[in-house]
């Protein structure tokens, strides 16, 4: 057999342990690999069942393929010496990806945002990942064959030798998915994880060729680029382009790529590079401007202001603006992720008489039974939106823990409206439940947000009759509960203005779309209101490309 002869001319190979030690470093890799792209990709695509379909998907096809060309190369040219030249290529392109990754993201979402009319989030996720993933692992992915070929010596025993680089590459590929995510992403982040996984698949190839005195020349070449990398990597961040001076911070957590900026008048919290702002902090004591403002509207809907639960609490801004304004009101703060909250005390001012639980909002209302008289749900960033929080079944959840004439206020970080809108369908869920007379929704000036209002019937029937929030909404009755509860004149005149925003909610059709735990498309929704935005934005220049070329949109831009 002319396989045996190949591998015995080679002595590491002899004992077939270097082949399962080969193997398990292999699957390692594929699944660092594969949880490294969710985390190269999530700031710049957010990390919604969308994006991980595609690298899912697009992974598995570069892995089916190299499977096929690796058996047959592997028939044709029992040469071990190339396979492990292939694992070496892929480690080396696997170590590029932090220093290079970042730039073809923005270059390649740069030209389809200007060419791709819709499903931009799709396409341009799918080529990123098909450019910077699908090479190395395609190559990875012709080990396994190689490996079967070199490490069976006879048929007697073929199906053990199969079964023992299965189990090296399975046990490969479990380490390969718990490592990053619980240990190298949040300790030194996603960059240095692929330097750290890509260094130990490097090594394998290594010290094959070192013991059989070859490629030298090649070795030195991918050690040299491997150390390159490893020393200029680390230096940029995702948002490479950020001015230092007012880049307070840039980490990863488990949950999120966090990016934090200090500047002149305000404190912000990114957990997007290209999707806007997810919490805020003004210097100044007063209104933001942003959509807080208008949910401080809120306490003065509900028949009383006593207590607070804001699900989302990101840096405490919102809790901030009612310890303001409402300084007795006592306020419980939920959020999933501890190093947010971390930042938020380190860098946002967040009172620390607040208690904040790091808990899933959903599940945290499951195991709590206090009641609340204001409930802010802000937990949906841009497209990405849990499921779980925006079901029937959860704003059913909200509705027990309110207190009677309690009213719970929702951040929409996009107005997105029209049929099939991702609007329409959180309103009309929320109306199945509330109903859409208990309900009003305002758009928040010159942002993309809208805040959406619903209360539950209050019992006080004796001095006011049942609640009701259209009428507590009007200009009068807001300003004038506002001022009794706050004492403020400035936050009196704004809710006035925000009295004028509210609209009313038109009642579920047979054909509205009510989301559920068990049905609930909001990454398909929320890709289409990006692509609405994307359209309004990049529309000028879509037309620019088209009537002066390239040339004219490079002009256009600079």
């Amino acid at each position: 057999m002319a396989h045996i002869t190949e591998a015995s001319e080679r002595p590491i190979l002899k004992s077939k342990v270097f082949l399962y030690v080969t193997e398990f470093f292999s699957g390692l890799s594929v699944m660092a690999a594969e949880l490294g792209a969710s985390r190269l990709l999530a700031p710049y695509f957010s990390s919604s069942q969308i994006v991980w379909t595609i690298i899912i998907g697009t992974i598995m096809i570069a892995l089916a393929l190299g499977a096929v060309f690796g058996g047959r190369w592997a028939d044709r040219d029992p040469n071990p010496d190339k396979l492990y030249m292939r694992i070496m290529v892929a480690a080396v392109w696997i170590s590029l990806i932090p220093l290079v990754g970042k730039y073809l993201i923005l270059l390649i979402s740069g030209m389809l945002i200007v060419t791709v009319s819709t499903n931009f989030l799709i396409i341009a996720a799918f080529v990123s990942c098909a450019i910077i993933f699908v090479p190395p692992l395609f190559l990875l992915g012709t080990v396994t064959a190689g490996l079967n070929k070199f490490a069976t010596t006879s048929l007697e025993d073929n199906a053990s030798v199969v079964g023992r680089l299965s189990a090296c590459n399975t046990i490969g590929s479990i380490l390969g998915t718990f490592l990053p995510t619980f240990v190298t992403i949040p300790a030194v982040g996603t960059f240095v994880s692929f330097l750290i996984f890509s260094g130990a698949l490097l090594v394998i190839p290594l010290i094959y060729f070192i013991s059989i005195r070859a490629r030298r020349v090649s070795c030195a070449v991918c050690a040299l680029i491997f150390a390159i990398t490893s020393c200029l990597s680390p230096l940029t961040g995702f948002a490479f382009w950020e001015n230092s001076s007012t880049l307070a911070y840039e980490g990863e957590s488990i949950y999120n790529y966090l990016q934090v900026k200090n500047l002149s008048d305000r404190t912000i919290l990114s957990t997007n590079v290209l999707f806007g702002v997810q919490s805020v902090t003004m210097k100044n004591q007063g209104l933001t401007g942003m959509y807080y403002d208008t949910a401080l509207a809120a306490p003065a809907l509900a028949d009383h202001a006593d207590s607070a639960l804001i699900l989302g609490m990101g840096t405490g801004t919102y809790a901030r603006q009612l310890k303001q304004y409402y300084p007795d009101m006592k306020i419980t703060g939920v959020e999933i992720d501890q190093k947010i909250t971390d930042l938020a005390g380190r860098y946002f001012d967040e009172p620390s008489s607040i208690p904040v639980s790091t808990y899933d909002g959903r599940a945290w209302l499951a195991a709590s039974d206090q009641t609340y008289d204001v409930i802010m749900v802000d937990a949906y960033q841009d497209i990405t939106i849990p499921f779980q929080m925006s079901s029937t079944e959860f704003f059913t959840m909200v509705k027990g823990h309110l207190n009677p004439g309690g009213v719970m206020v929702v951040n929409m970080n996009m107005i997105s409206d029209g049929a099939g809108s991702i609007n329409e369908a959180l309103t009309d869920t929320i109306a199945s439940v509330f109903g859409e007379r208990n309900m009003l929704t305002a758009d928040v000036p010159s942002t993309t947000n809208r805040e959406l209002f619903a209360k539950t019937i209050g019992e006080d029937k004796s001095t006011k009759g049942a609640s009701d929030i259209k009428r507590d909404a009007k200009a009068i009755p807001l300003r004038s509960v506002t001022y009794m509860r706050t004492g403020s004149e400035d936050l009196k005149w704004y809710m006035n203005e925000v009295a004028e925003r509210f609209e009313e909610v038109e009642a579920p059709g047979s054909a509205s779309t009510i989301l559920t735990d068990d049905k609930a498309p909001v990454e398909v929704l929320g890709m289409r209101a990006i692509d609405q935005l994307i359209a309004k934005e990049a529309g000028p220049y879509r037309e620019i490309l088209k009537t002066e070329g390239i040339g004219g949109l490079l002009r256009a831009v600079q």
